[in-house]
Protein backbone atom coordinates (compact mmCIF):
# COMPACT_ATOMS: atom_id res chain seq x y z
CA UNK A 1 0.00 0.00 0.00
CA UNK A 2 1.65 3.15 -1.01
CA UNK A 3 2.12 5.67 1.17
CA UNK A 4 -0.19 8.92 0.77
CA UNK A 5 0.01 12.52 2.58
CA UNK A 6 -0.86 11.92 6.26
CA UNK A 7 -2.79 13.70 8.42
CA UNK A 8 -5.95 12.54 10.22
CA UNK A 9 -9.48 13.49 10.58
CA UNK A 10 -11.16 15.65 13.67
CA UNK A 11 -12.97 12.64 15.27
CA UNK A 12 -8.64 11.30 15.31
CA UNK A 13 -7.65 14.10 16.26
CA UNK A 14 -10.14 14.25 19.29
CA UNK A 15 -9.00 10.97 20.09
CA UNK A 16 -5.51 11.15 20.52
CA UNK A 17 -5.90 14.66 22.36
CA UNK A 18 -8.02 12.75 24.81
CA UNK A 19 -5.43 10.19 25.25
CA UNK A 20 -2.62 12.41 25.64
CA UNK A 21 -4.92 14.64 28.47
CA UNK A 22 -5.60 11.57 30.20
CA UNK A 23 -2.29 9.35 30.61
CA UNK A 24 0.08 11.37 28.42
CA UNK A 25 3.72 12.89 29.78
CA UNK A 26 4.62 16.23 27.96
CA UNK A 27 6.62 19.45 29.69
CA UNK A 28 3.73 20.84 30.73
CA UNK A 29 2.91 18.25 32.81
CA UNK A 30 -0.63 18.29 32.92
CA UNK A 31 -2.62 15.14 32.02
CA UNK A 32 -4.34 13.35 34.63
CA UNK A 33 -1.51 11.09 34.86
CA UNK A 34 1.19 14.24 35.62
CA UNK A 35 -0.83 15.51 38.18
CA UNK A 36 -1.17 12.33 39.89
CA UNK A 37 2.34 11.32 39.75
CA UNK A 38 2.74 14.90 40.55
CA UNK A 39 0.73 13.72 43.87
CA UNK A 40 2.02 11.03 45.05
CA UNK A 41 5.48 12.85 44.65
CA UNK A 42 4.63 15.60 46.63
CA UNK A 43 3.31 13.25 49.18
CA UNK A 44 6.33 12.74 51.56
CA UNK A 45 7.20 15.82 51.35
CA UNK A 46 3.57 16.98 52.67
CA UNK A 47 3.83 14.51 55.27
CA UNK A 48 7.72 15.51 56.61
CA UNK A 49 6.44 19.27 56.61
CA UNK A 50 3.44 18.54 58.58
CA UNK A 51 5.14 16.51 60.68
CA UNK A 52 7.93 19.06 61.55
CA UNK A 53 5.25 21.63 61.72
CA UNK A 54 4.10 19.72 64.66
CA UNK A 55 7.55 19.47 66.55
CA UNK A 56 7.71 22.94 66.32
CA UNK A 57 5.11 23.96 67.13
CA UNK A 58 4.46 22.04 70.40
CA UNK A 59 8.23 23.15 70.97
CA UNK A 60 7.30 27.03 70.62
CA UNK A 61 4.47 26.58 73.14
CA UNK A 62 6.38 24.70 75.38
CA UNK A 63 9.19 27.23 75.50
CA UNK A 64 6.19 29.65 75.99
CA UNK A 65 5.56 28.52 78.87
CA UNK A 66 8.80 28.41 80.68
CA UNK A 67 10.18 31.83 78.73
CA UNK A 68 10.85 35.09 80.47
CA UNK A 69 8.38 38.00 79.66
CA UNK A 70 10.85 39.31 77.73
CA UNK A 71 10.74 36.82 75.26
CA UNK A 72 7.20 35.83 75.55
CA UNK A 73 6.41 38.12 72.28
CA UNK A 74 9.23 36.87 70.01
CA UNK A 75 8.32 33.02 70.62
CA UNK A 76 4.44 34.37 69.88
CA UNK A 77 5.81 35.91 66.59
CA UNK A 78 7.19 32.45 65.61
CA UNK A 79 4.28 30.73 66.35
CA UNK A 80 1.94 33.22 64.42
CA UNK A 81 4.49 32.92 61.40
CA UNK A 82 4.34 28.92 61.72
CA UNK A 83 0.75 29.23 61.83
CA UNK A 84 0.53 31.34 58.37
CA UNK A 85 3.10 29.18 56.74
CA UNK A 86 1.17 26.03 57.57
CA UNK A 87 -2.44 27.86 56.49
CA UNK A 88 -0.54 29.02 53.38
CA UNK A 89 0.46 25.14 52.83
CA UNK A 90 -2.91 24.20 53.25
CA UNK A 91 -4.55 26.54 50.99
CA UNK A 92 -2.05 25.56 48.26
CA UNK A 93 -2.77 21.86 48.63
CA UNK A 94 -6.52 22.86 48.65
CA UNK A 95 -6.43 24.76 45.40
CA UNK A 96 -4.14 22.02 43.79
CA UNK A 97 -6.57 19.50 44.65
CA UNK A 98 -9.62 21.82 42.89
CA UNK A 99 -7.12 21.83 40.10
CA UNK A 100 -6.79 18.33 39.85
CA UNK A 101 -10.43 17.75 40.21
CA UNK A 102 -11.78 20.42 37.51
CA UNK A 103 -9.51 18.91 35.24
CA UNK A 104 -10.72 15.01 35.76
CA UNK A 105 -14.21 16.33 35.52
CA UNK A 106 -13.83 18.24 32.40
CA UNK A 107 -11.79 15.14 30.92
CA UNK A 108 -14.89 12.99 31.83
CA UNK A 109 -16.74 15.38 30.15
CA UNK A 110 -15.59 15.30 26.77
CA UNK A 111 -15.24 11.43 26.93
CA UNK A 112 -18.80 11.56 27.33
CA UNK A 113 -19.99 13.88 24.73
CA UNK A 114 -17.27 12.42 22.03
CA UNK A 115 -18.70 8.48 22.98
CA UNK A 116 -22.31 9.73 23.50
CA UNK A 117 -25.13 10.87 20.82
CA UNK A 118 -28.72 11.65 21.03
CA UNK A 119 -30.41 8.39 21.05
CA UNK A 120 -29.31 4.94 21.77
CA UNK A 121 -28.57 4.23 18.39
CA UNK A 122 -25.88 7.15 18.23
CA UNK A 123 -24.18 6.79 21.18
CA UNK A 124 -23.43 2.87 19.80
CA UNK A 125 -22.21 4.47 16.80
CA UNK A 126 -19.92 7.09 18.32
CA UNK A 127 -18.31 4.85 20.98
CA UNK A 128 -17.48 2.60 18.30
CA UNK A 129 -15.64 5.35 17.13
CA UNK A 130 -14.27 6.11 19.62
CA UNK A 131 -12.94 2.33 21.12
CA UNK A 132 -12.34 1.21 17.14
CA UNK A 133 -9.71 4.73 16.87
CA UNK A 134 -8.03 3.39 19.57
CA UNK A 135 -7.55 -0.08 18.44
CA UNK A 136 -6.42 1.48 15.33
CA UNK A 137 -4.29 3.91 16.82
CA UNK A 138 -2.46 1.19 19.22
CA UNK A 139 0.84 -0.20 18.19
CA UNK A 140 0.28 -4.18 17.34
CA UNK A 141 3.64 -4.79 16.13
CA UNK A 142 6.81 -3.85 17.27
CA UNK A 143 8.56 -2.50 20.22
CA UNK A 144 6.20 -0.44 21.37
CA UNK A 145 3.09 -2.45 21.93
CA UNK A 146 3.70 -2.41 25.95
CA UNK A 147 3.80 1.36 26.40
CA UNK A 148 1.07 2.53 23.91
CA UNK A 149 -1.29 0.17 24.86
CA UNK A 150 -0.69 1.50 28.88
CA UNK A 151 -1.45 4.86 27.82
CA UNK A 152 -4.62 3.66 25.65
CA UNK A 153 -6.28 1.62 28.20
CA UNK A 154 -7.99 4.31 30.53
CA UNK A 155 -9.88 5.80 27.55
CA UNK A 156 -11.18 2.00 26.74
CA UNK A 157 -11.73 1.05 29.57
CA UNK A 158 -13.68 4.22 30.44
CA UNK A 159 -15.85 4.24 27.26
CA UNK A 160 -16.79 0.71 27.86
CA UNK A 161 -18.00 0.87 31.41
CA UNK A 162 -20.54 3.41 29.97
CA UNK A 163 -21.64 1.30 26.99
CA UNK A 164 -21.99 -1.92 29.69
CA UNK A 165 -23.82 0.04 32.34
CA UNK A 166 -26.31 1.05 29.44
CA UNK A 167 -26.59 -2.16 28.53
CA UNK A 168 -27.62 -3.36 32.33
CA UNK A 169 -30.01 -0.76 32.83
CA UNK A 170 -31.71 -1.56 29.50
CA UNK A 171 -31.88 -5.50 31.45
CA UNK A 172 -32.51 -4.35 34.84
CA UNK A 173 -29.84 -5.72 35.74
CA UNK A 174 -28.50 -2.78 38.23
CA UNK A 175 -29.89 -3.75 41.98
CA UNK A 176 -27.35 -1.13 43.48
CA UNK A 177 -29.96 1.86 44.85
CA UNK A 178 -27.70 4.77 44.33
CA UNK A 179 -28.23 3.94 40.66
CA UNK A 180 -31.69 2.87 40.87
CA UNK A 181 -32.33 6.49 42.40
CA UNK A 182 -31.38 8.54 39.70
CA UNK A 183 -34.46 5.96 37.23
CA UNK A 184 -36.83 6.12 39.12
CA UNK A 185 -39.76 5.79 36.42
CA UNK A 186 -37.40 4.97 33.68
CA UNK A 187 -38.65 1.76 32.03
CA UNK A 188 -36.22 -0.20 30.23
CA UNK A 189 -38.15 0.76 26.76
CA UNK A 190 -37.99 4.11 27.63
CA UNK A 191 -34.14 4.30 28.24
CA UNK A 192 -32.83 4.17 24.43
CA UNK A 193 -34.73 7.82 24.70
CA UNK A 194 -33.78 8.95 28.32
CA UNK A 195 -31.68 11.79 27.38
CA UNK A 196 -34.71 13.10 24.58
CA UNK A 197 -37.88 12.20 27.09
CA UNK A 198 -36.67 13.80 30.50
CA UNK A 199 -33.46 15.69 30.21
CA UNK A 200 -33.44 16.87 33.39
CA UNK A 201 -33.46 13.85 35.23
CA UNK A 202 -30.81 12.40 32.75
CA UNK A 203 -28.51 15.21 32.94
CA UNK A 204 -28.38 14.06 36.96
CA UNK A 205 -28.10 10.62 35.88
CA UNK A 206 -25.18 11.84 33.97
CA UNK A 207 -24.07 14.04 37.03
CA UNK A 208 -24.25 11.65 39.40
CA UNK A 209 -23.49 8.37 37.67
CA UNK A 210 -21.37 8.32 34.57
CA UNK A 211 -19.48 11.15 35.68
CA UNK A 212 -18.00 9.00 38.96
CA UNK A 213 -17.74 5.95 36.52
CA UNK A 214 -15.63 7.63 33.87
CA UNK A 215 -13.71 9.00 36.68
CA UNK A 216 -13.46 5.22 38.72
CA UNK A 217 -12.61 3.73 35.58
CA UNK A 218 -9.35 6.34 34.63
CA UNK A 219 -7.96 6.51 37.60
CA UNK A 220 -8.17 2.67 38.33
CA UNK A 221 -4.75 1.65 38.18
CA UNK A 222 -3.35 5.65 39.04
CA UNK A 223 -1.95 3.79 42.15
CA UNK A 224 0.57 2.24 39.90
CA UNK A 225 2.45 5.21 40.06
CA UNK A 226 3.60 5.75 43.87
CA UNK A 227 6.84 5.60 43.80
CA UNK A 228 6.00 2.63 46.08
CA UNK A 229 5.10 1.16 43.21
CA UNK A 230 7.14 2.33 40.58
CA UNK A 231 10.27 0.89 42.25
CA UNK A 232 8.70 -2.96 41.92
CA UNK A 233 7.72 -2.46 38.32
CA UNK A 234 11.23 0.02 37.17
CA UNK A 235 13.46 -1.47 40.29
CA UNK A 236 15.09 0.59 42.70
CA UNK A 237 17.27 2.15 39.88
CA UNK A 238 14.96 2.60 37.70
CA UNK A 239 16.23 0.70 34.73
CA UNK A 240 14.00 -2.89 34.81
CA UNK A 241 11.50 -3.15 32.17
CA UNK A 242 8.27 -1.95 33.60
CA UNK A 243 6.05 -4.45 31.50
CA UNK A 244 7.73 -7.62 32.54
CA UNK A 245 6.39 -10.50 34.46
CA UNK A 246 6.73 -9.74 38.01
CA UNK A 247 6.91 -12.54 40.93
CA UNK A 248 4.10 -13.48 42.35
CA UNK A 249 4.98 -11.09 45.96
CA UNK A 250 5.93 -8.46 43.81
CA UNK A 251 2.60 -8.74 42.28
CA UNK A 252 0.51 -9.16 45.42
CA UNK A 253 2.75 -6.68 47.18
CA UNK A 254 2.16 -4.31 43.62
CA UNK A 255 -1.84 -4.64 43.61
CA UNK A 256 -2.03 -3.73 47.31
CA UNK A 257 -0.13 -0.58 46.80
CA UNK A 258 -2.25 0.37 44.14
CA UNK A 259 -5.11 -0.46 45.83
CA UNK A 260 -4.04 1.99 49.05
CA UNK A 261 -3.03 4.72 47.25
CA UNK A 262 -5.77 4.92 44.31
CA UNK A 263 -7.93 4.86 47.23
CA UNK A 264 -6.16 8.00 49.00
CA UNK A 265 -5.85 9.80 45.61
CA UNK A 266 -9.69 9.59 44.97
CA UNK A 267 -9.84 10.63 48.50
CA UNK A 268 -7.15 13.49 48.88
CA UNK A 269 -6.18 13.90 45.70
CA UNK A 270 -8.97 14.43 44.10
CA UNK A 271 -11.90 14.52 46.46
CA UNK A 272 -14.97 17.07 46.12
CA UNK A 273 -15.77 20.13 43.92
CA UNK A 274 -15.81 23.26 45.65
CA UNK A 275 -19.31 25.12 45.40
CA UNK A 276 -19.30 28.51 43.94
CA UNK A 277 -22.09 31.12 44.43
CA UNK A 278 -23.60 32.77 47.16
CA UNK A 279 -26.48 30.67 48.06
CA UNK A 280 -26.12 28.68 51.38
CA UNK A 281 -28.92 26.20 49.96
CA UNK A 282 -27.33 25.97 46.89
CA UNK A 283 -24.23 25.11 48.55
CA UNK A 284 -25.51 22.78 50.85
CA UNK A 285 -27.52 20.80 48.26
CA UNK A 286 -24.44 21.02 46.09
CA UNK A 287 -21.69 19.79 48.91
CA UNK A 288 -24.15 17.10 50.11
CA UNK A 289 -24.15 15.45 46.23
CA UNK A 290 -20.93 15.45 45.74
CA UNK A 291 -20.17 13.75 49.01
CA UNK A 292 -22.78 11.07 47.25
CA UNK A 293 -20.91 11.38 44.29
CA UNK A 294 -17.19 10.92 46.13
CA UNK A 295 -18.81 7.71 47.98
CA UNK A 296 -19.98 5.99 45.23
CA UNK A 297 -16.95 6.30 43.61
CA UNK A 298 -15.13 4.90 46.29
CA UNK A 299 -17.50 2.22 46.56
CA UNK A 300 -16.96 1.51 43.32
CA UNK A 301 -13.17 1.20 44.03
CA UNK A 302 -13.66 -0.97 46.62
CA UNK A 303 -15.90 -3.08 45.27
CA UNK A 304 -14.14 -4.06 41.58
CA UNK A 305 -11.32 -5.47 43.62
CA UNK A 306 -13.67 -8.95 44.51
CA UNK A 307 -17.21 -7.75 42.88
CA UNK A 308 -19.00 -11.45 43.00
CA UNK A 309 -22.49 -10.43 41.39
CA UNK A 310 -22.36 -6.36 42.68
CA UNK A 311 -21.53 -3.18 41.30
CA UNK A 312 -17.89 -3.04 41.27
CA UNK A 313 -18.38 -5.61 37.94
CA UNK A 314 -18.87 -2.33 36.16
CA UNK A 315 -15.54 -1.63 36.43
CA UNK A 316 -13.96 -5.52 36.89
CA UNK A 317 -15.19 -6.96 33.34
CA UNK A 318 -13.96 -4.35 31.21
CA UNK A 319 -10.61 -4.02 32.86
CA UNK A 320 -10.10 -7.83 32.41
CA UNK A 321 -11.22 -7.30 29.09
CA UNK A 322 -8.72 -4.35 28.71
CA UNK A 323 -5.95 -5.91 29.79
CA UNK A 324 -6.05 -8.23 27.16
CA UNK A 325 -7.29 -6.61 24.19
CA UNK A 326 -4.61 -3.49 25.01
CA UNK A 327 -2.31 -6.25 26.56
CA UNK A 328 0.98 -4.91 28.06
CA UNK A 329 2.27 -7.99 28.92
CA UNK A 330 5.49 -9.56 26.66
CA UNK A 331 3.29 -12.36 25.32
CA UNK A 332 0.51 -9.83 23.34
CA UNK A 333 -0.33 -11.20 19.77
CA UNK A 334 -2.50 -9.46 17.71
CA UNK A 335 -3.98 -12.42 16.43
CA UNK A 336 -5.46 -13.98 19.72
CA UNK A 337 -7.40 -10.71 20.25
CA UNK A 338 -10.89 -12.35 19.48
CA UNK A 339 -9.90 -15.34 22.14
CA UNK A 340 -10.46 -12.76 24.82
CA UNK A 341 -13.76 -14.04 25.94
CA UNK A 342 -12.63 -17.30 26.71
CA UNK A 343 -10.35 -15.77 29.37
CA UNK A 344 -13.44 -13.57 30.99
CA UNK A 345 -15.65 -16.77 30.62
CA UNK A 346 -12.77 -18.25 33.03
CA UNK A 347 -12.52 -15.30 35.62
CA UNK A 348 -16.21 -16.14 35.69
CA UNK A 349 -15.88 -19.73 36.45
CA UNK A 350 -12.69 -18.69 39.10
CA UNK A 351 -15.71 -15.93 41.02
CA UNK A 352 -13.61 -13.55 39.97
CA UNK A 353 -16.26 -11.79 37.83
CA UNK A 354 -19.91 -12.39 36.96
CA UNK A 355 -20.96 -14.46 34.42
CA UNK A 356 -24.07 -12.60 33.48
CA UNK A 357 -22.44 -8.97 33.25
CA UNK A 358 -19.59 -10.87 30.83
CA UNK A 359 -22.52 -12.09 28.81
CA UNK A 360 -23.80 -8.54 28.37
CA UNK A 361 -20.27 -7.28 27.49
CA UNK A 362 -20.17 -10.13 25.08
CA UNK A 363 -23.23 -8.74 23.18
CA UNK A 364 -22.25 -5.42 23.44
CA UNK A 365 -18.92 -5.98 21.58
CA UNK A 366 -19.08 -9.66 19.65
CA UNK A 367 -16.06 -11.76 19.52
CA UNK A 368 -14.06 -9.90 17.45
CA UNK A 369 -12.93 -5.85 19.36
CA UNK A 370 -13.67 -2.88 17.75
CA UNK A 371 -11.02 -1.75 15.07
CA UNK A 372 -9.75 -5.29 14.48
CA UNK A 373 -8.47 -6.73 11.14
CA UNK A 374 -10.47 -8.94 9.85
CA UNK A 375 -9.91 -11.29 6.58
CA UNK A 376 -12.75 -13.01 4.59
CA UNK A 377 -13.56 -14.49 1.46
CA UNK A 378 -15.84 -12.79 -0.60
CA UNK A 379 -18.71 -14.26 -2.77
CA UNK A 380 -18.78 -14.32 -5.97
CA UNK A 381 -21.50 -13.23 -8.54
CA UNK A 382 -23.28 -16.55 -8.04
CA UNK A 383 -22.95 -16.66 -4.06
CA UNK A 384 -19.97 -19.06 -4.13
CA UNK A 385 -16.77 -18.57 -1.82
CA UNK A 386 -14.32 -16.15 -4.98
CA UNK A 387 -10.78 -17.79 -5.19
CA UNK A 388 -8.90 -15.00 -2.87
CA UNK A 389 -9.50 -12.80 0.22
CA UNK A 390 -10.05 -9.40 1.20
CA UNK A 391 -9.73 -7.04 4.14
CA UNK A 392 -12.48 -5.42 6.46
CA UNK A 393 -12.19 -3.56 9.77
CA UNK A 394 -14.92 -4.35 12.43
CA UNK A 395 -16.74 -0.87 12.93
CA UNK A 396 -19.76 -1.39 14.88
CA UNK A 397 -21.24 -2.47 18.39
CA UNK A 398 -24.09 -4.53 19.03
CA UNK A 399 -23.52 -7.45 16.26
CA UNK A 400 -26.66 -9.56 15.72
CA UNK A 401 -24.63 -12.74 16.19
CA UNK A 402 -21.52 -12.07 17.95
CA UNK A 403 -19.45 -14.26 16.05
CA UNK A 404 -20.55 -12.59 12.95
CA UNK A 405 -18.51 -8.98 13.27
CA UNK A 406 -20.02 -5.78 11.39
CA UNK A 407 -17.12 -4.59 9.32
CA UNK A 408 -16.16 -1.73 6.94
CA UNK A 409 -14.41 -3.33 4.04
CA UNK A 410 -11.03 -1.84 3.17
CA UNK A 411 -10.14 -3.61 0.34
CA UNK A 412 -12.32 -4.31 -2.97
CA UNK A 413 -11.31 -6.74 -5.56
CA UNK A 414 -7.23 -6.76 -3.89
CA UNK A 415 -7.36 -2.95 -4.00
CA UNK A 416 -7.56 -0.80 -0.64
CA UNK A 417 -10.66 1.64 -0.55
CA UNK A 418 -11.15 4.40 1.65
CA UNK A 419 -14.74 4.57 1.11
CA UNK A 420 -16.05 0.68 1.68
CA UNK A 421 -19.38 -0.88 2.32
CA UNK A 422 -20.70 -1.98 5.62
CA UNK A 423 -21.01 -5.85 5.66
CA UNK A 424 -21.60 -8.53 8.51
CA UNK A 425 -18.72 -11.23 7.91
CA UNK A 426 -19.82 -14.54 8.80
CA UNK A 427 -18.26 -17.77 10.01
CA UNK A 428 -18.06 -18.92 6.90
CA UNK A 429 -16.53 -16.23 5.13
CA UNK A 430 -13.83 -15.31 7.92
CA UNK A 431 -10.46 -16.32 7.78
CA UNK A 432 -10.01 -16.48 11.54
CA UNK A 433 -12.21 -19.58 11.87
CA UNK A 434 -9.66 -22.43 10.99
CA UNK A 435 -12.65 -24.54 8.80
CA UNK A 436 -13.21 -21.25 6.39
CA UNK A 437 -9.20 -21.02 6.10
CA UNK A 438 -9.18 -24.32 4.59
CA UNK A 439 -11.35 -23.20 2.00
CA UNK A 440 -8.43 -21.32 0.42
CA UNK A 441 -6.10 -24.52 0.95
CA UNK A 442 -6.68 -25.60 -2.87
CA UNK A 443 -5.55 -22.43 -3.91
CA UNK A 444 -2.11 -22.51 -5.78
CA UNK A 445 0.90 -21.11 -3.61
CA UNK A 446 1.44 -18.63 -6.55
CA UNK A 447 -2.28 -17.23 -6.44
CA UNK A 448 -2.19 -17.17 -2.84
CA UNK A 449 1.54 -15.04 -3.11
CA UNK A 450 0.34 -12.83 -5.74
CA UNK A 451 -2.78 -11.75 -3.40
CA UNK A 452 -0.19 -11.23 -1.01
CA UNK A 453 1.81 -8.66 -3.12
CA UNK A 454 -1.35 -6.87 -4.00
CA UNK A 455 -2.35 -6.59 -0.20
CA UNK A 456 1.08 -6.42 1.92
CA UNK A 457 2.70 -2.55 1.28
CA UNK A 458 6.73 -4.27 0.92
CA UNK A 459 8.82 -7.29 0.44
CA UNK A 460 9.52 -7.80 4.31
CA UNK A 461 6.36 -7.62 5.49
CA UNK A 462 5.09 -10.14 3.05
CA UNK A 463 7.99 -12.27 4.76
CA UNK A 464 6.46 -12.15 7.70
CA UNK A 465 2.87 -12.76 6.92
CA UNK A 466 0.78 -15.97 6.54
CA UNK A 467 -0.07 -16.76 2.97
CA UNK A 468 -3.61 -17.66 4.27
CA UNK A 469 -3.66 -14.43 6.99
CA UNK A 470 -5.99 -15.37 10.08
CA UNK A 471 -6.39 -11.67 10.73
CA UNK A 472 -4.20 -8.12 9.31
CA UNK A 473 -2.63 -5.15 11.33
CA UNK A 474 -4.46 -1.71 9.99
CA UNK A 475 -2.18 0.46 11.65
CA UNK A 476 -0.33 1.25 7.95
CA UNK A 477 -3.84 1.57 5.99
CA UNK A 478 -5.44 3.94 9.43
CA UNK A 479 -2.28 5.96 9.00
CA UNK A 480 -3.82 7.73 6.40
CA UNK A 481 -6.41 10.29 6.61
CA UNK A 482 -8.92 9.49 3.44
CA UNK A 483 -9.02 5.89 5.27
CA UNK A 484 -10.04 6.96 8.58
CA UNK A 485 -13.44 7.85 7.86
CA UNK A 486 -14.33 4.28 8.47
CA UNK A 487 -17.57 5.01 10.26
CA UNK A 488 -19.38 7.72 7.86
CA UNK A 489 -22.79 6.71 7.04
Amino acid sequence: MAKKLTSDTYLTLQVKGLLDKIYGRSRLKDSVLDRASSYFDNLSYLQIKASKFKEEYTELNADLKKCSAKKVSSIKQQISALERSQRDSKEREKFEQEERAKHLLSVCHEIIALSEGEDFYETNRKSAQVLGTIQLLSVTEGKRIAEKNEQHKPLYRAVLCLRLLDALCIEQSIAEPYIRQYLEGVVPEEYHAFAQNNPEQYQQFVDCVKIPLVMAALLQDIGNYHPDAQEILAGPDGQQDPFRTLETTERKHLLQINYRETFRYIVDGIGTQTYVGNSKLDRDLFDAAEKKKLSFLKYLHKNSVNPKKGIGNLLKVPQIYVSIILSTKPSYNYKLLPKVFQALNQNAERGNCSQGVVNTLYRIVGVYPQGYGVTYIPDDADGNSSDRYEYAIVTQLYPKNPEHPICRMATRQLTFISHGQDIVIESRSNLYIVETAKKLSNISKERLSEILELLASNYREREKLDLIPRCWHTSEFFSLKENQKLWNK
